[in-house]
Parts: C-alpha cells; sequence; structure tokens
C-alpha cells in the first residue's frame, strides 16, 4: 500500500482546526453567562448542618443519594468547576455530624457534581433563595437525620417547611400552680448563615448572644426552681416561626429572645427591653429594630416563610392582649436590673411588632444587652465579666417577676 506523501500545508490546517476547537471548547466552557461559585459555607450543628453555595445567578441543581456508602450527590447545572469548589473538603470539620468528606468535579462541560459523603444516612432539603442583604443568589444544602432524636426541634423544623405549625391552643394560667420547676425559654438571636449585627472590629452579635445565653442558662438551671431551654445551643440558623414553635410545644412559663443592638450612628448606646405590639411600634427606633430583626429569616434562609400564622386563630386578640400585659411586666422587672448593670436606651419597656415574640400564649421579652455599633459597648460585650453580670441581671429580674405571682402555664 502505498503511503500518502507529506503535506506540510494540510498539517498546518490541521493545526489551526484543532486550535480552533479548543479555544472554542475554551470559550463555551468561560461563556460570560456562567454561573459562577462565589463562596461556600459550611454551618455544622447538633441539630442539621447547612451548606451555603452563593452563586454569581440563579442555579439549577439536580439532587439524588447513593449508598454504600451514603452519599448526596448534586449535579450543578450552567457551572465551571473553580479553585472555589475543589478546596470545599476544607471546610469539613471533623467534628460535623453528618457529612464525612465533599469532593466537586466537572462532570461535563455544563455540569459540576458536588458529592457529599455522609456519616449517616439523611434527609437532604435543598431550595435557592434570591439575593438579600449583603448575599447574592444561594442554594441552601440542608442536612437532617433521618432517626428521631428527643430535641422537639428537629420535627418542629420539618413542620415548619411543610407550613404544618399548630395554631395556639385554648388555655390558662393558673397562678397557683407551683408543682413543677418554672420552665424558661431562651433565645438568642441569629445564627449560622445569619451573623446579625457586626460591631466596629469585626464582632458577629450570634455569638456574644449565645454566649450570654449559655450563661443564663447556667445560672437558671443552679436556681433549682426553675428549668432553662434553649432555641440554639450552638452556632446554627434556626427560623423565627420554629423558636416560637418550639418554646409551645415545651409549654414554656417565659420566652427571653436575647440580642446586640445596632443602629445607623456609632453613638447610640445603652440597653433596651422590648415587648410585643398589638397596635404599631412605641418609637421609630423600635420600628426599626423589629424591620431588623424580622429580617434574620430572608438572611438565615427558609424554605417556607409562614407569617404571622397565629393571627388567624378567633381567640387569638384575647389571648395575646393578656400575654402582652404580662409581658410588660417581665420587661419592666428585666429592665429594672439591666438598668443597674449598663445605662438605659430608653427607661421604659418598648413595644414594636417583633416576629419572635408572637407566641399568643407565652409572656415574651427581646432584651438588647448593648449596641454592639458602638465600638465601646462592642468590647463591654466582649468581656466575660460583663456577660456574666449580663446574664445575671436577666436572671434577677425574672426572679423578680415570679415573686411578683406571675401566672405559669398549664402543666
Amino acid at each position: 500500500m502505498s503511503e500518502t506523501p507529506f503535506d506540510p500545508g494540510r498539517r498546518q490546517l490541521l493545526n489551526l482546526a484543532a486550535a480552533t476547537f479548543l479555544l472554542s471548547v475554551s470559550r463555551a466552557g468561560m461563556a460570560a453567562d456562567d454561573t459562577q461559585i462565589v463562596a461556600v459555607r459550611v454551618w455544622p450543628s447538633s441539630t442539621y448542618t447547612r451548606v451555603t453555595l452563593e452563586t454569581s445567578d440563579a442555579i439549577k441543581f439536580k439532587q439524588f443519594t447513593v449508598t454504600g456508602p451514603d452519599r448526596l450527590v448534586i449535579d450543578l447545572e450552567g457551572v465551571r468547576l473553580n479553585g472555589i469548589l475543589k478546596e470545599i473538603n476544607a471546610q469539613i470539620s471533623s467534628a460535623d455530624p453528618f457529612i464525612k468528606t465533599a469532593r466537586a468535579g466537572q462532570f461535563n462541560p455544563d455540569t459540576v457534581r458536588l458529592v457529599l459523603e455522609l456519616k449517616n444516612a439523611v434527609r437532604p432539603q435543598l431550595f435557592t433563595l434570591a439575593p438579600v442583604a449583603g448575599f447574592r443568589n444561594r442554594l441552601v444544602i440542608d442536612l437532617y437525620p433521618v432517626a428521631a432524636q428527643d430535641d422537639p426541634l428537629l420535627s418542629l423544623l420539618e413542620d415548619y417547611n411543610k407550613g404544618k405549625l399548630r395554631e395556639p391552643d385554648v388555655q390558662t394560667r393558673p397562678k397557683t400552680d407551683r408543682s413543677r420547676p418554672i420552665l424558661v425559654m431562651i433565645d438568642p438571636g441569629h445564627g449560622g448563615e445569619d451573623p446579625g449585627a457586626t460591631g466596629p472590629s469585626g464582632t458577629h452579635e450570634k455569638n456574644v448572644v449565645l454566649q450570654i445565653g449559655h450563661l443564663l442558662r447556667d445560672k437558671i438551671n443552679d436556681s433549682g426552681k426553675m428549668r432553662a431551654f434553649m432555641t440554639r445551643e450552638d452556632d446554627v440558623f434556626i427560623p423565627l416561626g420554629v423558636r416560637v414553635a418550639k418554646a409551645r410545644k415545651l409549654n414554656a412559663d417565659l420566652f427571653i429572645s436575647i440580642h446586640a443592638d445596632a443602629f445607623l450612628t456609632p453613638a447610640a448606646r445603652g440597653a433596651s427591653v422590648f415587648a410585643l405590639s398589638e397596635q404599631g411600634a412605641t418609637s421609630t427606633a423600635a420600628r426599626y429594630l423589629a424591620k431588623t430583626q424580622n429580617d434574620s429569616d430572608l438572611i438565615g434562609g427558609v424554605k417556607i416563610a409562614t407569617r404571622d400564622r397565629y393571627l388567624a386563630h378567633t381567640l387569638f386578640d384575647l389571648t395575646q392582649t393578656a400575654t402582652i400585659n404580662d409581658s410588660l411586666k417581665l420587661g419592666r422587672a428585666v429592665l429594672g436590673q439591666v438598668g443597674n448593670l449598663n445605662r438605659l436606651h430608653k427607661g421604659r419597656v418598648e413595644q414594636a411588632g417583633f416576629a419572635v415574640l408572637k407566641a399568643p400564649d407565652i409572656p415574651s421579652i427581646l432584651v438588647e444587652t448593648a449596641f454592639i455599633s458602638n465600638p465601646e459597648e462592642e468590647q463591654r460585650l466582649l468581656d466575660s465579666d460583663f456577660q456574666q453580670k449580663m446574664a445575671e441581671a436577666i436572671f434577677s429580674g425574672v426572679r423578680t417577676y415570679f415573686a411578683q405571682g406571675a401566672p405559669i402555664a398549664n402543666a
């Protein structure tokens, strides 16, 4: 068989064609309309683990699970593998209750495959979030345990995301039943993907209020006459409605939400106590604060927003009015004690439409311990001695409230 003579011109054409093909593939892979992964964040906790992919545009995805070993596979469409995704495993903690390892690879020219190897079988829940506050588009990957645990928050999270929170029961609050410990639900604000306010030196509100919450919990439990529960024990995002639902499921006698103020100017300072309002905010500052706190669900990320679910109940007004009156009494008792530790921003309990205070049958207050946006008060919030004294002041206010004969819930 005769061999075709070598043609240098033909080789140039072939090389040019190959180069053009490779360039077109490269350009297709780096198309301007590709969705870019701009950040990956992982929030492990005893309740559930959340993985957040922040993206340049809204993202399309598919998911499925594989056994032997247990894995969650997520195909990210219209995405090219980048350094952020390549390093995702570095963000997985060995202490994560649910994720063992994470890896990502270019499955095909238009799809990145993300594989989460799991320590146990999970109930995954994936959803996207539109841009809000300082966040761009997000894909949220929540991993819940399959097996039920003692913490009723797990079922509440599931019910909340299905829109199945129960309506309030008709109940009274007897003034004489002291046969059981008084139950106090402590709610450290924000958490996880929602940092809350940030101080001038970078202190996150979610961290300092969790520390104060733990100290308050210990003081209540050490009293022997009360028992404390927490809406979150660690750095995890819990929707506002779930916080309220957990308190109601446990039949709590009080609900105390702990925060650290931020305002438009760093000059603002002092502590405040708030209760729910039925008729609008008592000041512009209270209205502003309620708005920022109520935005937590948007920032933290909730699949289904259930707004004012309790408002539909026919007996809401009657029940809520009595509860607000008790909340104001509790607020005044706590305000009096907190005022001995830190100057007060306002000398009275203020009111606004805080979503987290809307349990219709539990006296509820929100304590703003200090202005984290004030440089001096930010440093106080970081001081362990101040945190201890703040927890003691809130606890003393609670004791004063019950010493005045406050009612408790049905056992």
